[in-house]
């Protein structure tokens, strides 16, 4: 087997890719920091191609696809994503919109490109990673919720399509909660309390994906906070989470 895997150079991706080839299949890591995939090439007891790119860029995506849609892929990792904290009237608007280019265009053009050639041979495995996020609004973090959201519910979606369809082809939502990557750091924030390993989530995101799961969910505390989210008033939510997200930004001057 092979798998193509965006962000892999830190974080998810990363574990991702030492979980994928722990279990014998081949890499096509894809990244902005062409060392650091080179250094991950290097260790990795598979084989390895990668690419160093800006995957905002959808002429990029483009590239990409031309050049890997021959390699006979059997698993896209959609993960390359970022967030940013504080108030929507105070963020920098570039800097939204780049998120919104990683975080929804980028996803939805690769699921898109791939989903049409994985339909074709009727067998594959796209995983797009979300959050736990994704289930709810985000005071302080408004647009990296809102993203989230859409993957979320276009994978719901395109997971009912393919079922009707009879097809094999599977699509699965990660959604974590906090996991110990370099997310905060990009984003402006601090955690409160401790994340999960990024490897625990990557076992925990392989397993589901190979089983077909629509959305998979690591760890228990964050699968109990979603459930009881369901039946607490959306405002009174809004409040503990906006609560939560300054309280991981107060250090930062939000």
């Amino acid at each position: 087997m092979k798998a193509l895997i965006t962000g892999a150079s830190s974080g998810i991706g990363k574990a991702i890719a030492y979980e994928l080839a722990s279990r014998g299949i081949d890499l096509i890591l894809v990244a902005r920091r062409g060392l650091v995939l080179k250094e991950l090439k290097s260790v990795l007891p598979v084989n390895v191609k990668c690419y160093q790119l800006d995957i905002s860029d959808m002429k990029n995506i483009e590239y990409l696809y031309k050049e890997v849609r021959n390699e006979d892929i059997d698993i896209v990792v959609n993960n390359a994503g970022f967030g940013l904290f504080g108030n929507f009237n105070e963020t920098d608007i570039t800097r939204e919109f780049e998120m919104i280019d990683v975080n929804i265009k980028a996803v939805h053009y690769m699921t898109k490109l791939f989903l049409y050639d994985f339909i074709k041979k009727d067998k594959g495995y796209i995983l797009n990673v979300a959050s736990s996020a994704g289930f709810m609004s985000g005071p302080h973090l408004s647009t990296y919720y809102a993203t989230k959201n859409y993957v979320c519910r276009l994978d719901e979606a395109i997971y009912q399509e393919l079922k009707e369809m009879k097809s094999h082809v599977k699509i699965s939502s990660l959604c974590p909660g906090p996991v110990d990557t370099e997310f905060n750091k990009v984003a402006g924030g601090t955690f409160v309390g401790k994340g999960m390993k990024a490897d625990r989530v990557a076992k925990i995101a392989v397993d589901g994906m190979l089983k077909g799961k629509m959305t998979i969910i690591p760890g228990l505390r964050i699968k109990l906070g979603l459930f009881l989210y369901k039946f607490i008033p959306k405002k009174l939510a809004m409040k503990f989470i906006s609560k939560y997200q300054v309280a991981k930004t107060s250090k930062k001057g939000l």
